[in-house]
């Protein structure tokens, strides 16, 4: 561990990232923007949010299932260059009671965080109002866990908790956090742990794009595919929130950090 956190303190992460900008304000038409950024290795850290070992609606647990195999090997290569990976599987505390990497979190010091700098925005550009599931399925608390194809380290970290995570964050020295997992268009953005209340509250978010998925259904506004439904969310969280990249590129970024 102490090897670990030795050479990542030499170390950058180059990470190209993606905003969107609107340059003339109020005109609606938002450009692309690319950007390269310096990620500190040890003030970065990865958060897993939601990934858990079913869901109630049948095509988000398929598609959960396809999205680990994808995120486990790239939550192997930054925990091996010493990143701190926090998982964050909501109202699943109680099955990871006695695991080390949970006790490590409720053993941490409160830290209040600052008053919220009061971002907001406007409506998702979906329409998930009946849950999104696009398989005739009704609701139920299906999940107990994360979905144990995701990796566990010995120095990760499990919470659900906003301000517990704030606080762990703070008292590591990380301002950077790589956001992936489900939902991008609700718990992605609304939990405590996510996007929005971490960006308010000062944290850098880069949302990794394609390990992430919504809920959506495409017989919903604005009728088009499951997969465009999720690049649509993924492009107002560039807007409004923060820049996102690809997991390809933050691959490429941690071998070049060696």
């Amino acid at each position: 561990m102490l090897a670990l956190a030795g050479a990542a303190l030499a170390a950058d992460l180059r990470l190209p990232v993606r905003s969107r900008v609107e340059a003339f304000k109020g005109s609606g038409v938002w450009e692309e923007a690319r950007l390269d950024e310096a990620l500190p290795i040890p003030q970065t850290a990865i958060l897993i949010c939601d990934m858990w070992d079913r869901h109630w609606c049948a095509g988000a647990t398929r598609r959960v299932a396809a999205l680990a195999r994808r995120m486990a090997p790239v939550i192997d290569a930054a925990r091996a260059h010493g990143m701190q990976i926090v998982h964050a599987p909501s109202e699943t505390m109680e099955f990871y009671k006695d695991w080390p990497q949970r006790q490590r979190m409720l053993r941490i010091v409160n830290i209040a965080p600052p008053p919220p700098l009061g971002l907001t925005d406007p409506p998702l550009p979906i329409d998930d109002g009946d849950g999104g599931c696009d398989t005739g399925d009704s609701f139920y608390k299906a999940w107990t866990r994360e979905i144990a194809a995701l990796p566990m380290g010995s120095a990760d970290v499990i919470s659900d908790d906003g301000a517990q995570i704030y606080s762990f964050l703070r008292e590591r020295g990380i301002r950077n956090l790589l956001v992936m997992g489900v939902h991008v268009n609700m718990c992605v953005l609304n939990r405590t742990f996510a996007i929005r209340q971490m960006t308010n509250w000062g944290i850098h978010c880069v949302l990794v794009r394609d390990l992430t998925d919504s809920m959506y259904n495409p017989k919903d506004r604005p009728y088009v595919s499951h997969q465009r439904g999720t690049e649509l969310v993924v492009e107002h969280i560039e807007r409004y929130w923060c820049p996102s990249a690809a997991s390809g590129d933050l691959m490429q970024a941690l071998a070049a950090a060696r």
